[in-house]
């Protein structure tokens, strides 16, 4: 048998048992760190955007072709979409068997052919597939006493490009709250009319005569060079001298129409839809996004380490600093689970060392965790794993797993050498061999009861299926040590006693260790005894109890599927009023940082106004949303909770009953196809006024 084979020839076992532990070790530092599994969602959101339209011309000319395009997809299981002005966005949730890849995929081939049906002027509908792996892993906020466009062009230039080209793992820094430089152009309606001009007379007329275009090859012999006709307005002033048209011989040039002052023209910024503040301050935010199945603790370090080279390049009235990071909370909790994992493996071999009093013996068996759990790292880097809250919450319960069967192995073998009186190479092949049927035994039922997990379907299996394969893994590795690496050890490392048992007390069975043994023996003794047996339905009964309480115990803990922890930051996102502009947006967020900054242990508070997806087109995005971001000090620098200064912050933010302000946690995945919201009430009807009104009372009932 394997194990005999393993007796003989040391060398080899530890060769076999190493192969694994090396490839584990190697495959350990290339596992990312996450705080949850990727896990394929296959959910899609489709944005299409038409500058300048009605809620209703959006939802009959632009949202309905799009669903109805969208509806012959198949596997849909859930689709709602939300049209609000100039913007129409539709979220399609798919079976969970259909791939989300081929889902997006489908869909894109979709919305070409209904590009054709949608109004003149409608943006291509632009189809993001949720990921759950690239979701924004920091946030650098940018600030300083100058103008905000030049603050602007600093983020721009020195600190987002170079992240974009230097750091490994980026995917992509979206700039937000910024003003871009843009040359706007007045016109004065009346000037137009007297010269018979409209609007879109003056837009052709500038895109015509602002441009590049190949000027074609001129062959010099043994080189040719190539030319471009260059059109291109150099200076923001020289846009006045633009040709608008001819009439009657004479050319209308754009001073002619434009409004004073300037001649319409103006060396300005775009139009703002939205604005970021830290502390006060006026602040431009970029927001980093890694790639998909990158490590966000790596990115994040890596991001963090090039800001202190772009820091000094700088100019000393810029102040940047990182505001959000993922990867601190992340690290956090994955450091706190390597610690159990090691403070697990400790305790194990503390325990065996208390019970077994025999230093060899515990060192045999310990072996076992090591070997088996770093193993399973090999396991983990082939099936696309990564260290996160999931496979190490696997392998701490693997750690008081692993160490069965070689326990198993190594009592037997000792029982041997004390009561027969066999050496330890006899007693490791004999033992072996007398108790291989029940370790594969044992073994195997462990393993059923996890496959179940690892093939589980829905949601919830797509998060646990790691879990049950990190464990089920792991234990199959701690069969084959044990019928390895443990019999070759006992050969070969453990000593014979001294004395063989005889039949008076032996040594387990005086001074303390004696009196527990008594003790389990009267208690083992009473439960088997009693007349008629009654002792025996007295300890069935019991049982049968404690299996009864476990579903009321079980309600009263309550569920959920992401624990709520104190990270030591929350968020206040509301919804304005509709209509609301970016300035009554601005002045009121000043009223709610103020409140917020009087928070107990809150010491930035940071804030966005408007879209920070950074899809939107020039000049448009919603500026009703707001988010205020709220650090505390941390956890371990306070007397309270997360929980409480939420509820004081709730109490600040109830002053005002017209706005639409949530405190909540921050919301862990980010994506517009996810709401971090505990219930969500859906109304359906045919008039949208008749619905406005029953969601205003239902929203008045619900308070």
């Amino acid at each position: 048998m394997i194990w005999d084979i393993c007796i003989r020839r040391p060398i080899f076992t530890l060769m076999l048992i190493l192969a694994p532990v090396v490839l584990g070790v190697a495959s350990y530092f290339r596992l990312g760190v996450e705080l949850f599994p990727n896990v394929d969602v296959p959910v899609v959101v489709v944005t299409t955007t038409l500058k300048g339209a009605s809620v209703d011309e959006m939802e009959s000319s632009v949202t309905k072709p799009v669903e109805e395009a969208v509806n012959t997809v198949s596997g849909i299981d859930e689709l709602r979409s939300t049209t609000k002005e100039g913007v129409s966005q539709i979220v399609v949730g798919f079976k969970l068997e259909k791939n989300g890849d081929i889902a997006a995929q489908e869909l894109r081939d979709k919305m070409t052919l209904v590009q054709g049906q949608l109004p003149a002027g409608t943006d291509y509908p632009k189809v993001e597939k949720f990921n759950l792996d690239a979701t924004p892993v920091v946030t650098i906020a940018i600030s300083g006493k100058r103008s905000l466009r030049e603050i602007t062009e600093i983020a721009k230039k020195f600190i987002k490009e170079d992240i974009e080209g230097n750091v490994y793992g980026v995917g992509a820094v979206i700039l937000v709250g910024g003003q871009q430089r843009a040359v706007n152009v007045t016109v004065d309606p009346d000037k137009l009319r007297a010269r018979k001009l409209s609007v879109l007379d003056v837009r052709k007329a500038l895109t015509d005569q602002n441009l590049e275009l190949p000027g074609g090859k001129i062959d010099g012999g043994r080189r040719e060079e190539g030319l471009r006709t260059v059109g291109r307005v150099k200076e923001a002033r020289d846009f006045r001298d633009i040709v608008l048209a001819t009439r009657n011989g004479h050319q209308i040039q754009l001073r002619e129409v434009g409004a004073d002052p300037g001649a319409g023209v103006e060396d300005g910024i775009e139009e703002p839809r939205g604005l970021s503040r830290l502390d006060g301050d006026s602040a431009v935010s970029l927001i980093i996004q890694k790639q998909s199945s990158g490590n966000t603790v790596k990115v994040a370090e890596a991001v963090k380490a090039r800001l202190e080279l772009i820091k000094p390049n700088l100019p000393p009235d810029i102040r940047v600093e990182v505001i959000r990071d993922q990867s601190v909370f992340i690290k956090g909790s994955i450091d706190e689970v390597k610690f159990h994992l090691l403070l697990a493996a400790i305790l194990v071999s503390a325990v065996l060392l208390l019970f077994i009093r025999d230093w060899r013996t515990t060192i045999i068996a310990a072996l076992a965790v090591p070997t088996s759990i770093v193993g399973t790292f090999a396991l983990m880097d082939f099936m696309g794993f990564s260290l996160n809250s999931m496979t190490l919450l696997g392998l701490i319960l693997a750690v008081g797993i692993v160490i069965d069967d070689a326990v198993v192995v190594l009592e037997n073998v000792f029982r041997h050498m004390e009561d027969y009186g066999r050496t330890p190479l006899e007693a490791a092949s004999v033992a072996t061999r007398e108790i291989a049927l029940a370790v594969l035994a044992t073994t195997l039922s462990l393993a059923v009861v996890f496959a179940p997990i690892a093939f589980m379907s829905g949601q919830v299996g797509r998060f646990f299926n790691s879990f049950g394969f990190v464990v089920g893994f792991s234990i199959i590795l701690s069969m084959i040590v044990s019928f390895t690496l443990t019999p070759m050890l006992c050969a070969h490392f453990l000593k014979a006693p001294k004395h063989r048992r005889d039949a008076g007390l032996t040594q387990s069975q005086r001074g303390f260790w004696g009196w527990v043994t008594r003790r389990y023996l009267g208690v083992l003794a009473w439960s088997l005894g009693g007349r008629w047996g009654w002792h025996r339905l007295a300890v069935v009964g019991a049982a049968l109890l404690v299996m009864l309480a476990t579903p009321g115990l079980f309600l009263a803990v309550g569920s959920d599927f992401v624990p709520k922890d104190d990270q030591s930051e929350f968020e206040v996102a509301g919804t304005l009023p509709e209509g609301t502009t970016l300035q009554e947006a601005d002045d009121l967020c000043r009223e709610l940082e103020a409140k917020l900054a009087k928070v107990r242990g809150v010491t930035n508070v940071f804030t966005t106004v408007g879209e920070t997806s950074g899809r939107n087109a020039k000049g448009q995005g919603d500026v009703t949303r707001v988010t205020i971001y709220c650090r505390m000090i941390d956890l371990r620098e306070r007397d309270y909770t997360q929980k409480d200064a939420m509820a004081e912050a709730r109490a600040a933010m109830a002053a005002y009953p017209d706005l639409r302000l949530l405190v909540q946690e921050v919301n862990l995945f980010s994506s517009k196809a996810f709401k971090n919201s505990q219930v969500e009430l859906s109304l359906r009807g045919p008039d949208g006024e008749k619905l406005d009104a029953y969601a205003g009372e239902i929203v008045k009932w619900m308070r």
